[in-house]
């Protein structure tokens, strides 16, 4: 019941407990009309006109729940029916009016992300660029809000997280044995081992990293840690701002010379969040994500760097123009992108290729090397207009080579307004289209008598329902059924190769020198390590790959939207509904059900809301689902990893070389690789209960309440007359304002197309 409790208690709040909450109380005009400034003139009037309509419903719907509660506050007993409208008006007014846009910009050191997101907020130098000895640090989220002044919240590792990453660090620093002078130097050129070393040396001071776990608990870091584990920095100005922040979210590699109090406490630092207030160019309910390529050693950071990247509806995958045709580092990152269109719940990724002022463009199309490219099976990403952006950060400050578009930097300003254009069009309409079946509701309890006893048992209608979850539950199976095969090639695939792959995970082109604490720091983290210099190792998802490789175009069409037909699975919930609210209709028609066109709609938009949650549930399930075969792999090694991890001494990279190898072989025959297939399906099946088991539940409900006036679930109820008209009148407003925004943009069209075309001075 764990997968299905997730999503149930997702719906209206519990009866009792907050029956009689007070709704949350509306924003401010003056901040709402804030909210607009990048927009342009014409988008700016449909988005005042879907605020508007927004605000008025939520009006409609505060005075409806007033005045319920009113009307049955005084009864000792509330009667379910009314409980359920009271508990889903209430839902709707604290409904949250958009949720964010993540748009991650991901991307390996240098490639620009910073300079972009500069560029895209018009602050030349507000985030820091990375240099050859300076990196950002850490995630940073940038925004723009109704505050009056710039704003920074940094936060910090608890000190449960930093003591965990401590006692790793410590790990990886101790010695139980004297090396040779070889392995000693092998020790001190290793990739971990110096990270672990700058950690403790940037928190602790010099000598840190030859002291114990304990005697580090004892020891006062350098820079000031506050209790709340959070600082806020707040400026007047941008500059003043980017100056108090730049020392938090940059590092200067391996230079402990004059570092501020600030920097020191750099190893602390989870992510960072700022805020701009009022921006002209990025609107509020976006957030322009800063991703590091790599993830990171702790534990945290790197668990938050994943879900960072699957909750990034959109991610640009940012790369250098001279290194975009190539390299390990950017195959990664494109891999990593496609994952997040799998498993999280990103729809769009496009490559943003950087410092195009560098181009040689006769040298670049004689040497470019054009590749296959692997994308996700999700037609929305393929079908996307444009799957490659070109821009300049620095020809948009200087345009000595390209003029302003030609940069491209307004390009993708007017992709990011239309994202969030379309999204609070779409987010409204679903909004007032259900508030209104709500109402239609609360009308209809005041005068259920009215209606026809042959439409009020719906006694086909049960039994109509009760054939379509049966055929569902098929259809579901049958979707599913579409990845057993791929799943088997693929467990086969790994169980041929995954010594080969094992193996060029384990060695190094320089041997073993400057690897034998990396793997140790791989072990202590069963299998993953993450850090700034290297590129990531994670040895579960590396022999997994094989089975990834066979499923990953079945598993991204069985979550893709379209038509029903094939493996997809959300086409088919969708169709569900529809079939569902057909039959209602007709059995209405034929029952003798004679209100006007609107209130035969309420139970057929009731169905559409209690089912609204289905597809969101859905996305959530599926990261679960698409990880459950590197996480059950992980599982099964852990004690060969903590084996490996406890190895020291003389030989110790190769003694745990083998204890790897040895314990991968026997788990393989053991039946690891079957038994990750199985907890796939198993995680495939517990969906289908999730589905299943919300479809009958809110179903049975919305049937109960539709046909059982007489046992006690009604009452008279306040007149809500007034809110009903009110509310039809903005249902019909929704038409209104989209036929206002298709007269808008012609009649921009028409102008633009009129005025005399701009011309371009020549470029010298």
């Amino acid at each position: 019941m764990e997968e299905t409790e997730d999503f149930v208690g997702q719906g209206p709040h519990p009866v009792d407990d907050d029956l009689f909450k007070e709704p949350m109380k509306k924003r401010r005009r003056s901040d709402r009309d804030q909210r607009f400034r990048a927009f342009p003139s014409v988008e700016q009037s449909a988005l005042k006109e879907y605020e508007k309509l927004e605000s008025r419903t939520r009006r409609v719907l505060s005075n409806t729940y007033q005045k319920l509660i009113h009307s049955v506050f005084l009864d000792d007993s509330i009667p379910n029916g009314v409980k359920y409208l009271i508990n889903r008006l209430l839902a709707l007014i604290e409904k949250p009016s958009l949720d964010p846009i993540y748009i991650g910009l991901f991307g390996s050191t240098g490639a620009g992300k910073s300079s972009l997101i500069n560029a895209i907020i018009q602050q030349a130098m507000f985030l820091p660029v990375s240099g050859e000895s300076i990196c950002t640090s850490c995630i940073v989220q940038v925004s723009s809000g109704c505050c009056e002044q710039y704003e920074a919240k940094i936060h910090l590792l608890s000190d449960q997280e930093w003591k965990e990453e401590l006692k790793n660090l410590t790990k990886l620093l101790h010695r139980t044995e004297e090396l040779d002078r070889e392995e000693a130097d092998a020790w001190d050129r290793d990739d971990a081992v110096e990270e672990a070393i700058w950690k403790l040396q940037m928190l602790y001071g010099n000598g840190a990293e030859r002291k114990n776990y304990e005697e580090l608990l004892r020891a006062k870091p350098k820079g000031k840690i506050p209790t709340s584990r959070i600082i806020t920095l707040k400026a007047e100005e941008a500059e003043e701002l980017s100056v108090k922040l730049d020392p938090y979210i940059r590092t200067h590699r391996r230079d402990l010379d004059g570092e501020s109090a600030e920097t020191q406490i750099w190893p602390l630092i989870k992510h960072v969040e700022v805020t701009l207030p009022k921006s002209e160019m990025i609107p509020e309910g976006v957030v322009l994500v800063d991703i590091p390529g790599t993830g990171d050693f702790n534990s945290k950071r790197d668990e938050m760097w994943k879900k960072t990247i699957d909750k990034c509806s959109v991610i640009w995958l940012i790369s250098d123009i001279e290194r975009v045709s190539g390299g390990r580092a950017h195959e990664d990152l494109l891999n990593e992108s496609i994952k997040a269109c799998q498993r999280g719940f990103c729809r769009d990724v496009a490559l943003v290729v950087t410092k195009t002022d560098k181009l040689h463009l006769l040298e670049y199309l004689r040497e470019r090397k054009v590749g296959n490219r692997k994308l996700p099976a999700d037609s929305k990403v393929l079908e996307a207009s444009d799957l490659v952006y070109t821009v300049s950060a620095q020809e948009y400050w200087q345009q000595a080579l390209l003029t302003e578009e030609e940069t491209e930097i307004p390009k993708l300003r007017g992709y990011i307004r239309k994202r969030l254009l379309d999204k609070k069009r779409r987010m409204v309409t679903k909004y007032v289209t259900e508030a209104f079946g709500l109402l239609l509701l609360t009308d209809s309890f005041n005068c259920m008598e009215n209606l026809p006893n042959e439409f009020l048992h719906m006694s086909g209608l049960r039994r109509f329902v009760e054939e379509k979850i049966q055929l569902l539950e098929k259809v579901i199976d049958q979707c599913f059924a579409h990845i057993k095969q791929p799943l088997q090639e693929g467990v086969r695939n790994a169980k041929a190769s995954y010594r080969r792959i094992l193996g060029t995970c384990l060695v190094r082109s320089r041997g073993n020198q400057g690897f034998h604490q990396t793997l140790k720091a791989v072990c202590l983290k069963n299998g993953i390590y993450a850090s700034r210099t290297l590129a990531r190792i994670d040895l579960n998802e590396a022999i997994t790959q094989p089975i990834y490789d066979q499923i990953d175009p079945v598993f991204g069409g069985i979550f893709r939207a379209g038509k029903p037909t094939g493996s997809a699975l959300l086409p088919h919930v969708e169709a569900f509904k529809h079939s569902l609210q057909e039959k209602m209709m007709e059995i209405g028609i034929r029952s003798g059900w004679k209100y006007d066109s609107d209130k035969k709609s309420f139970l057929i938009q009731e169905i559409s809301a209690i089912l609204g949650g289905l597809e969101d549930y859905i996305l959530r399930k599926k990261r679960r689902i698409y990880e459950s075969l590197t996480t059950s792999v992980q599982s099964d090694l852990k004690a060969c990893y903590e084996e490996a991890a406890q190895i020291a001494g003389k030989k110790a990279c190769e003694r745990m070389k083998d204890v790897i190898r040895r314990g991968v072989d026997r788990q393989v025959a053991e039946g690891m690789f079957e038994r990750a297939q199985e907890r796939m399906q198993h995680q495939f099946q517990q969906l289908k209960n999730g589905i299943t088991e919300k479809v009958k539940g809110s179903i049975a409900t919305m049937l109960t309440l539709a046909s059982s006036q007489g046992d006690g679930l009604y009452k008279e109820l306040a007149d809500v007359k007034s809110e009903y008209k009110e509310m039809e009148k903005l249902h019909r407003g929704l038409r209104e304002v989209a036929e206002n925004a298709v007269l808008r943009r012609g009649m921009q069209d028409f102008l633009l197309k009129m005025s005399p075309s701009k011309v371009v001075p020549p470029k010298l």
